[in-house]
């Protein structure tokens, strides 16, 4: 059935929506529901603050090595990734679209004495507001949205030119079906049953078509690969279940 004229079309998937605003008390919780995030921390902010300083020729040992920049943290969460981009000295804005995890990172910024701007809004209301960015992290959020193109268009359209930006999801194999679903969901338990859905799954393909669309151009690419006699995610060459992609704007 075609969508009514006055309709509006969305990157919302409110259930994927309603399902993480339901465990929202959770976010800050390292042996909680999103333990799999805490873990993955480590090796998303090295490669984020190695690749931005790179790029913008910055030196990695400065403690406020993003400072004068402003990034974009679309579908932020509670804030696992905005409190440390804002230690760094960065101009951090978090972009939720669940008022919930949006309150639920206010407080935590607030009792971390850190000043973050977080918004309860989508990629495209941001877009039409006329936002731009040196960088958008675009971390797990792919995923869970009712439109993978129109969402990569928004976040693409308000990048600056010569900006970055990251973005980190899991691959629609077998592979990721089993590992990543029945595995994490089921056997493991680091995730509640129902997080991921293997159709919404993204191949790097998916993702690159609407990023070379908008001006955008995959410069890097690594798999992340979790490690069990560690119990720690390392980048890896394979990008059969976690992977990120870093795209660069030219003009």
């Amino acid at each position: 059935m075609a969508k009514a004229k006055n309709q509006k079309s969305t990157t919302i998937d409110q259930v994927e929506v309603d399902r993480f605003s339901a465990m929202a008390d959770e976010w800050w919780s390292p042996t909680g529901k999103f333990r799999p995030l805490h873990k993955f921390n480590p090796v998303r902010l090295q490669y984020i603050k190695q690749q931005i300083c790179q790029h913008f020729d910055r030196d990695m040992r400065d403690p406020n090595a993003l400072s004068g920049l402003r990034i974009l943290d679309i579908g932020c969460g509670g804030g696992l990734l905005c409190e440390p981009i804002a230690r760094m000295g960065g101009t951090i804005i978090g972009a939720d679209a669940s008022q919930t995890n949006i309150e639920v990172a206010r407080i935590h910024a607030g009792q971390s004495r850190l000043d973050i701007d977080y918004r309860a809004i989508t990629a495209e209301e941001l877009q039409a507001m006329g936002e731009k960015f040196d960088v958008v992290l675009n971390m797990d959020v792919v995923e869970h949205v009712a439109d993978v193109n129109l969402f990569i268009s928004a976040c693409a359209k308000m990048i600056k030119p010569k900006g970055l930006m990251f973005i980190a999801t899991i691959n629609r194999t077998k592979k990721a079906q089993a590992l990543a679903i029945f595995m994490a969901e089921n056997v493991l338990r680091w995730l509640p049953k129902g997080t991921h859905t293997y159709e919404k799954l993204v191949k790097p393909e998916e993702i690159e078509a609407p990023l070379n669309d908008n001006g955008m151009e995959v410069i890097d690419r690594t798999g992340v690969f979790y490690n069990p006699l560690t119990d720690r995610w390392i980048k890896s060459r394979d990008m059969d279940v976690n992977y990120m992609l870093l795209a660069k704007r030219h003009t």
